[in-house]
């Protein structure tokens, strides 16, 4: 069984919700969660904030931690995931910003990715890709990928 089947089964077994705050992927993850029949027990939403302005506005990332750190960091992966959590009252909310490429972008290299993962207790696992030698959406399907592996993960130890 495919992780992303495992996952649907998973958290539909356990009554859980998923969102996600997406800027370099776009809305990728929540079509690959919602290509996967049963997706609608789980899904909640997404909200794809690919502007700066954006994860402002609609996710309330404090404009001095976008100041100091940047959209491709850490603080904002967290930030956006745990903003998204509080907001769509999901039991996990995943966030996604990053570099997919081809240029540099804030002194940070092509396929440099922040992720988080927030649940709803407030715990906050973050994690960094670095991607070399892909083309962008090849970047956005492969993170795309890992961070259901690693949503998957999450949640097995909830179990």
């Amino acid at each position: 069984m495919d992780e992303l089947r495992q996952l649907i089964d998973l958290a539909g077994s356990r009554g859980w919700t998923v969102g996600s705050a997406e800027s370099l992927t776009a809305g990728l993850f929540c079509a690959q969660i919602a290509s996967c029949p049963g997706a609608s027990v789980v899904l909640k939403g997404g909200i794809v904030t690919y502007w700066t302005e954006m994860k402002e506005v609609l996710l309330d990332v404090p404009a001095m931690l976008v100041e100091k750190f940047g959209v491709i960091s850490r603080e904002c992966a967290r930030a956006m995931a745990l903003n998204a959590q509080r907001i769509m009252d999901v039991d996990f909310a995943v966030s996604f910003t990053g570099n997919a490429g081809p240029d540099v972008m804030e002194e940070k290299p092509a396929g440099r990715v922040y992720c988080a993962i927030a649940k709803r207790d407030g715990t906050v696992f973050d994690f960094r890709f670095q991607m070399d030698g892909m083309q962008r959406n090849e970047v956005r399907a492969e993170v795309v990928r890992r961070m259901i592996s690693n949503l998957l993960s999450v949640m097995k130890e909830e179990i």
